[in-house]
């Protein structure tokens, strides 16, 4: 007989009918839990240290001037709404895809879809680093401030071939990922986030480059994390079935590859253009230096805890499709049941950590005292139970209903806004 989740607390004394278990155990089948957890803590670190490696380059920014600041934290979060939320989209296809082929035992299948989009990112990151060559009279359109506006725009200049790196970087991991391979992602990832600490603070306080300096480190630390990744891709034993070389077949999954790709890609524009928005808003505001640098550091604390989330939501994605291809709806309907509940549970951590260390936190981006007492982060608590929203959208990505998904990110862009127009900002910058 199979063993179930019933099956493992027999020793326990309950009858079948779950009587005499504790409540908790009623509520969360703990075996499910504790793999979605073992899955998702190595997902959750290897997303916080990418993030990182922008995040630690914005801080570096910080340090330099409160203009500095601003730039830096207004070009990121112009990187962000046309650049990173379009390219990690574009990989969800392979949440998709590769999840479901694995499920289904079809390996070879993994690396043709794979190299599909890799060629997707590439002809996308052409287009992006046309957009951002305009990055000044787009922002000075959209009502930033002039020199606000120029200083993210040389920040943006160098972030360019970063952005190459970033496409192929999301793709690679999105394969992994639906393989259960995650484990080693926390070195592969840890490596090339130390490294960018030395490069960034060499860069910037080393060299002539300065300011520049802190983008032209992310652009070589991701560069750095792809090629880390594509080595143990291309060398290890482990992807003997799913990886068999560059394959000209790739060109002909393109297309099956784009149906699934542009409405993931839009499906995240959405739910990150929510958030980033906030900080082209505060470039309205009076004071536009300072209002931007406290909006962009409440939203960079917010995609930290969105960092968390991301992991256990890939978990959610990868179990679903693994699932279904396996042809086992009722496992994927477990296993979706099992990550709500979780996700309540780790958005209360993140709003406790917050809670008690705010203060601290605040002082790693900058030192400028009118900042800190603009800061309230306690109004980046709503923010991050909006961000849990995420769960829903990886699931409906798991089970080829991006559709779905993309309709709730529309209804959360918009009512993030409204809550904007309604709350407005004195005498406390909300968020």
């Amino acid at each position: 007989m199979s063993k179930t989740g019933l099956d493992v607390y027999d020793h326990h004394g309950e009858d079948q009918n779950g009587k005499g278990r504790c409540w908790w155990i009623n509520l969360v089948d703990i075996e499910e839990g504790k793999d979605q957890i073992l899955f998702s803590l190595p997902m959750i670190l290897t997303n916080a240290f990418y993030y990182l490696i922008t995040l630690i380059s914005v801080m570096f920014a910080g340090h330099l001037g409160q203009l500095e600041l601003a730039g830096a934290t207004l070009g990121n979060s112009w990187c962000t709404v046309t650049g990173i939320a379009f390219m990690t989209g574009v990989s969800g296809a392979l949440e998709t895809l590769c999840g479901q082929g694995f499920g289904a035992k079809l390996y070879r299948t993994l690396g043709i879809h794979l190299q599909a989009s890799c060629i997707i990112s590439f002809l996308c990151s052409i287009i992006i680093s046309i957009i951002w060559l305009y990055t000044e009279p787009l922002l000075i359109f959209l009502r930033q401030d002039p020199e606000i506006s120029k200083a993210a725009a040389l920040y943006l200049k160098y972030l360019i071939p970063g952005v190459f790196a970033f496409g192929f970087l999301q793709n690679i991991l999105r394969f992994l990922q639906t393989q259960s391979i995650v484990m080693p992602l926390i070195l592969l990832s840890g490596i090339p986030m130390c490294i960018h600490i030395g490069v960034a603070y060499a860069l910037v306080h080393k060299t002539a480059l300065g300011f520049r300096g802190a983008s032209l480190a992310v652009s070589i630390s991701l560069w750095i994390s792809t090629l880390v990744l594509v080595i143990y891709v291309i060398y290890s034993k482990k992807f003997k079935k799913t990886w068999e070389g560059f394959s000209s077949e790739s060109l002909r999954h393109i297309g099956v590859n784009l149906k699934l790709a542009l409405p993931s890609a839009a499906m995240v524009c959405l739910e990150y253009w929510a958030f980033e928005l906030l900080v082209l808003i505060a470039g309205m505001m009076p004071n536009a230096e300072l209002t931007t640098s406290v909006i962009a550091i409440c939203v960079n604390t917010e995609d930290i805890a969105y960092m968390c989330s991301s992991g256990l939501s890939a978990t959610v994605s990868t179990r679903v499709s693994n699932e279904l291809g396996a042809g086992n709806p009722d496992k994927a309907k477990q296993a979706m049941s099992v990550t709500l509940k979780l996700s309540v549970l780790l958005a209360l951590l993140i709003v406790l950590s917050l809670a008690i260390g705010h203060d601290i936190w605040a002082g790693f981006f900058s030192d400028d005292l009118s900042i800190m007492k603009a800061l309230c982060l306690d109004d980046t608590f709503p923010c991050y139970f909006h961000r849990n929203r995420s769960f829903p959208s990886r699931l409906c990505r798991g089970n080829k209903r991006v559709w779905l998904a993309e309709s709730g990110c529309y209804c959360k862009c918009s009512s993030i806004l409204l809550h904007w127009n309604a709350d407005c900002y004195p005498p406390r910058i909300q968020v």
